[in-house]
């Protein structure tokens, strides 16, 4: 499959066109938010710094390859493509054929940022040179095959550039899938996904990203490290963990072995509503304890619900029961929820009914299939909405954490309270289930500040971080660290835990190439 790139100034297809946002969510966003009354378009041409010189077979100088490697897509990446304030870029990019052209850029003496598919919200990739003398965009678009599969042992190996679909079309063509579903799906790396540590939007049933590295191939400046591939091992600290979510800055992920399941026969995903945030949570904590979670679980609070009515229309989501039903009910006001099982037909048919069992002990009420039919249509979506909502003049943004389920509540309410100072509207979601716990997804929208953009974003991070830290989550769930995450990472890790990972990076990245300014800034 052709490497697929996304335009600089947003997400997605450089030919993708806008069709606006529904006529709902304008009117509650005209009423919350504030709209810009005409579109703002990203400006044509966004200059770049000067590229210092960069003696390297194959470097690429040209402006376009410089500017679709100088960040990510958070929102202040996208906020500087937009108005041409680029502050950062590669010097040259360099697109390595082989391990061994890849090991001669790392020996070259300039900072490397590895780079897959540039979907990055935390400034993972931005090209940040430290104090070398210049700075390469590594990008691993070449490295892109499915090295292997062996299918006694649902294991594959792949090399660390190949992009989420192609990926899994190769091992959908065998009869297998990985089950890795995140946003960034249409165009994130494997390598990216290990290198951040990553959730898929089915990750309650096929587990998270780093539950499915069995083994790898890095090189590190200092040398080649090569992690045998078997189920488990007691030799010592186990080192995949080091290079999961290591983010670039040890070394570069040449080979990962993950484990893979049969491809499902059949997929099924269906709607529900609760009273309330608070009684989803304790159906969806009853079904992960007693063993009856979905591969999909997902549940909004009370504000993500309603702005999830606006943008797909209410009357669409509910026409089965109609809202005088939802309202005898008790739930016209709740939290609506989507709950997927996937595997072969009698597998999916028991599962559903022991899923049933509970959400209905729980005080679930069943939408039927079209609330999951729409959710798995626009699964991908999100981010396109972000653009939209940038051309009106909005700033979109989002975070994530995690907690245990005795503190998800007090959680949820102290981020909701933090971002609602500054943001008019405020959404959450429950996406990832655990026995001991759950993640909390946020969404922020309020009027851009114009000219001071970065600076109003920076404010409402900092007051959601420090709420984060302040009320016992983790600071980032699956987004990784990047440069955004990095002053708070402290809390999950301990000072101690900090100097540890620096020895670590000072032994297998001496001069401190790898990613300068990533993780441990």
């Amino acid at each position: 499959m052709a490497r697929r790139e996304m335009r600089h100034f947003g997400w997605g297809d450089p030919a993708h066109v806008s069709h606006g946002l529904p006529e709902g969510a304008v009117s509650l966003l005209r009423a919350r938010v504030g709209l810009a009354d005409a579109p703002r378009p990203p400006i044509a041409d966004v200059p770049l710094p000067e590229p210092a010189p960069v003696d390297l077979s194959g470097a690429r100088t040209q402006h376009m390859a410089r500017l679709l490697r100088a960040a990510g897509k958070s929102y202040p990446d996208l906020v500087r493509m937009r108005l041409g304030l680029v502050e950062h870029a590669p010097d040259a990019v360099l697109v390595p054929g082989s391990v061994d052209e890849l090991r001669a850029v790392l020996r070259a003496g300039v900072a490397v940022v590895p780079f897959g598919g540039g979907t990055s919200v935390v400034g993972g990739v931005e090209a940040l040179r430290g104090s070398h003398p210049a700075v390469v965009s590594l990008d691993l678009g070449a490295l892109d095959r499915l090295v292997s599969l062996d299918e006694r042992s649902h294991i594959a190996v792949f090399e660390p550039g190949i992009q989420l679909p192609a990926a899994e079309g190769a091992l959908n063509a065998r009869g297998y899938t990985l089950g890795h579903f995140p946003q960034s799906y249409e165009y994130a790396t494997v390598g990216g996904c290990v290198a951040t540590r990553s959730s898929g939007q089915a990750s309650t049933g096929y587990g998270r990203i780093d539950a499915m590295v069995l083994g790898l191939q890095a090189v590190c400046p200092a040398g080649d490290v090569d992690l045998v591939t078997v189920p488990a091992t007691a030799a010592g600290p186990d080192l995949r963990e080091l290079f999961v979510g290591s983010e670039g800055v040890l070394g570069v992920l040449t080979q990962i072995a993950l484990r893979v399941r049969p491809l499902p026969a059949e997929r099924r995903y269906d709607g529900f509503m609760f009273a309330s945030f608070e009684h989803g949570c304790e159906a969806f904590r009853a079904l992960e304890q007693e063993g009856a979670a979905p591969h999909v679980a997902r549940l909004s609070d009370e504000a993500e619900t309603e702005v999830t009515f606006a943008l797909a229309g209410r009357e669409g989501l509910v026409a089965d029961l109609g809202a005088r039903y939802l309202r005898a009910r008790g739930v016209e006001n709740g939290c609506i929820a989507i709950c997927g099982w996937e595997g072969t037909l009698d597998h999916v048919e028991s599962a559903r009914a022991a899923s049933l069992s509970v959400l209905r002990r729980h005080g679930a009420v069943a939408l039927g299939r079209s609330p999951g039919r729409a959710w798995s249509r626009g699964r991908f979506d999100g981010p396109y909405l972000r653009d939209d909502l940038m051309d009106r003049g909005v700033m979109a943004e989002t975070l994530e954490t995690a907690t245990t389920w005795t503190n998800l509540h007090a959680l949820h309410r102290a981020v909701g309270e933090a971002l609602r100072e500054h943001a008019p509207v405020v959404m959450c979601h429950v996406s990832h289930l655990y026995e001991t716990g759950a993640s909390l997804y946020f969404t922020f929208i309020a009027r851009q500040r114009d000219g001071a953009e970065i600076e109003q974003w920076r404010e409402i991070k900092t007051a959601a971080c420090d709420a984060i830290v302040a009320a016992g989550g983790t600071i980032t769930h699956h987004h990784g660290v990047g440069t955004d995450h990095a002053r708070w990472l402290r809390h999950d890790v301990s000072d101690p835990g900090i100097a540890a990972l620096r020895a670590l990076k000072s032994e297998l990245d001496p001069h401190g190439v790898m990613n300068p300014g990533k993780l441990l800034a």
